[in-house]
């Protein structure tokens, strides 16, 4: 070959690779490698940290590689959920089609019996802050939906029901090594997040009832078990049920318990997830409850437990953020230096570390405190408990309510600020999969009451306990730790502020009031996460 054909080969051929960073991500261990889950996890799991860690040490690599590369090749556009209604028989059969790698990892997840009562609730917690780390993936939000589902159950256990005592087996400890999928479907066309504003009838039948009616917007649409709210005919009060898919024997032959999912929803995240529509016509249905209290029952146990995981899931991907904005920044090479290297680089890297440890931080404290307190589930904070019980329920629950709104708002910035580490690649889906988690969190925005409800929620909770637990007593509880001078001000602001038409009718005085609680709970928060970042 002539000199000249040799340059005509090699002219303008770019030798660059990512295989260094690729191969760099790729070994990572999500536990193994990250010392400050090590340490958060330390702080609280006491005396059975050693345990727990040797657990996870074996537990991490699958999450972090097998599981990880299931989750990517699941969220490929093409091989989204759909409907197949009929078989060739014309059957209708509604069954939702998911591909192999959803399966798969659905099956190796609740297969670990994350909620059995033979792992303990610290090892449950740090395995789920990694899975979460995958994304949505098609399966935290159907272990959310399944955790709410059991608790419901175990809070109002039922002799006159042992099917029901048979779902919770089935949901908790599995059946020959199946594990069962809960749904939560509250949501109706007319209501959304108002639960009391639910058409859907309860129609008895014997012991049990028959559903009527739709619900709109139900997740999890492939589950075995689903927790449905409706109206007892002849009242206006909502209950609480326990729906199967499908009878006994009837999984099989593809038979619904009475209903059809009328379609799947097209949404912008959490994308591997079935969200259908479905219409009842008869459904078999076993009330679980007191009956009428079932707003009460729904929120105060199974929309609370999503709305705490909600928070855990945030801290998980901004690690996931983190570490991978950290690793790109180590990487990648512009105008002669590391991205890492410049100040404005650098400030955002920090400034997305501190965001996830800070909330992760925030997460194992807030969780600390639901394992410390007596049954913090219940329907509404009871008035028969001591008062400082009742105090400590009170926190729990407004620190949930604020962990969800301000996670998930702050999720989406450092989201969105870790993609702009990578440049124009951190936008393009195959090269990494924070386009795909950054939608996720968008959605958790919504899911259980958006920002505005709770808001207008945390601030009638509030109002509404002042006899008993006075603004000030609240702030000093919650932010324990916090200098005087931090105290004093968040007291002076909250005192003020419940005096103002922060829910009043609009005019110039209450949008002003609204923008400042608004911003009020965002700070209030972030010095709660700091607290406990600090104490870490």
């Amino acid at each position: 070959m002539n000199i000249t054909a040799q340059n005509q080969q090699t002219r303008g051929r770019n030798s660059y690779t990512f295989d260094e960073f690729l191969d760099r991500r790729s070994n990572l261990d999500w536990y193994k490698d990250d010392p400050f889950l090590q340490k958060a996890l330390k702080k609280f799991a006491g005396p059975h940290y050693e345990q727990i860690h040797h657990e996870l040490l074996n537990f991490s690599p699958a999450v972090s590689s097998q599981w990880n590369l299931l989750a990517e090749r699941a969220a490929r556009p093409e091989v989204r959920p759909y409907m197949l209604h009929y078989d060739a028989f014309n059957h209708r059969i509604d069954r939702v089609v998911r591909p192999m790698e959803t399966l798969q990892l659905e099956k190796e997840v609740f297969g670990e019996g994350l909620f059995s009562s033979s792992m303990q609730a610290w090892e449950s917690f740090a395995k789920r802050v990694l899975i979460h780390q995958l994304g949505e993936a098609g399966v935290t939000c159907p272990l959310t939906c399944t955790m709410g589902l059991m608790a419901l159950l175990e809070q109002y256990p039922n002799e006159d029901h042992p099917e029901l005592q048979e779902i919770l087996q089935h949901t908790k400890e599995g059946r020959n090594g199946d594990f069962a999928i809960g749904a939560q479907f509250m949501t109706e066309i007319q209501g959304g997040s108002d639960l009391p504003a639910n058409v859907l009838e309860a129609v008895p039948d014997g012991k049990n009832y028959r559903l009527y009616g739709n619900k709109f917007f139900c997740s999890v649409a492939h589950a075995d078990y689903s927790v449905v709210t409706a109206k007892i005919s002849g009242t206006d009060t909502v209950s609480t049920f326990i729906v199967p898919s499908w009878l006994p024997g009837d999984k099989e032959k593809e038979k619904r318990n009475g209903y059809e999912i009328n379609r799947i929803k097209w949404k912008m995240g959490t994308a591997e997830l079935p969200t259908g529509e479905i219409q009842y016509d008869g459904a078999q249905a076993y009330q679980v409850g007191p009956a009428g209290k079932g707003v009460a029952v729904a929120v105060g146990i199974v929309l609370t437990l999503s709305r705490l995981e909600i928070g855990i899931a945030c801290a998980a991907f901004m690690l996931r953020a983190a570490r991978e904005a950290n690793l790109y920044g180590d990487f990648r090479t512009v105008f002669g230096k590391k991205v890492k290297d410049y100040p404005l680089s650098a400030r955002t890297l920090k400034r997305i570390e501190n965001a996830a440890q800070r909330t992760t931080a925030g997460a194992f404290k807030i969780y600390g405190l639901f394992l410390r307190l007596d049954q913090p589930l219940n329907a509404g904070i009871p008035v028969d408990q001591p008062l400082e019980l009742r105090k400590q329920l009170f926190n729990l629950r407004e620190l949930i309510l604020m962990q969800k709104i301000c996670t998930t708002s702050e999720g989406a910035e450092v989201l969105r600020n870790a993609i702009s580490v990578f440049g124009g690649h951190g936008v393009m889906e195959e090269f990494s999969s924070l386009p795909r988690i950054f939608r996720d969190v968008v959605v958790n925005e919504q899911w259980e009451g958006p920002r505005n409800l709770l808001l207008t929620q945390i601030y009638r909770d509030i109002q509404r306990v002042a006899d008993w637990y006075p603004p000030a007593d609240f702030v000093e509880n919650v932010l324990a730790g916090a200098s005087k001078e931090t105290m004093n001000r968040f007291a002076e602001q909250l005192t003020d502020l419940l005096q103002r038409p922060v829910c009043g009718d609009v005019s110039d005085a209450s949008l002003e009031a609204a923008e400042e609680w608004d911003t009020f709970c965002d700070s209030f928060f972030k010095a709660y996460q700091t607290i406990a970042l600090e104490e870490i």
